[in-house]
């Protein structure tokens, strides 16, 4: 499967890095990031869960993103093999703190049929699945910000 990094995250990334100034350090135990020597500028959860979220969920379109409060919600999205079938994500980030209770997701589906889309009963391994991914991804982060002995 190809992964595709939707224009929406790349612009968000590309936006986030504008002025930045040479005093930002990575908080490394709560994935803060500071701004400058005089004030701090935070998400309001943890950055490796939330950059982990945006780039597991990539393949789907978003339909919004909260990083002061959390919420990461895709928008309908089908596997291009199987367009009879579309699934949606809502993720919610718990905790500052990178911690495996700190997500929560819920997954969405539905089935196309004559009378159009109709909700459909979800692998309940879907969300765990997708969790681990995240935390993975988040841990692959977060070590590759840990500065080097």
């Amino acid at each position: 499967m190809i992964m595709r990094v939707p224009a929406v995250i790349l612009c968000a990334l590309l936006l986030a890095s504008c002025g930045s100034s040479d005093n930002d350090m990575p908080d490394t135990a709560t994935g803060s990031t500071a701004i400058s020597s005089t004030s701090t500028r935070t998400l309001g959860v943890n950055s490796f869960l939330w950059h982990a979220t945006l780039d597991t969920l990539s393949f789907m379109p978003l339909q919004s993103a909260d990083p002061f409060g959390g919420v990461i919600i895709t928008d309908w999205y089908s596997d291009p093999s199987n367009p009879n079938e579309r699934m949606r994500v809502t993720v919610y980030i718990l905790d500052r703190r990178l911690r495996a209770d700190g997500i929560k997701i819920s997954t969405f589906r539905q089935t196309h049929s004559a009378d159009g889309w109709v909700d459909a009963q979800v692998n309940p391994e879907t969300a765990n699945k997708l969790e681990d991914a995240i935390l993975v991804r988040a841990r692959e982060l977060r070590l590759a910000s840990t500065p080097s002995n």
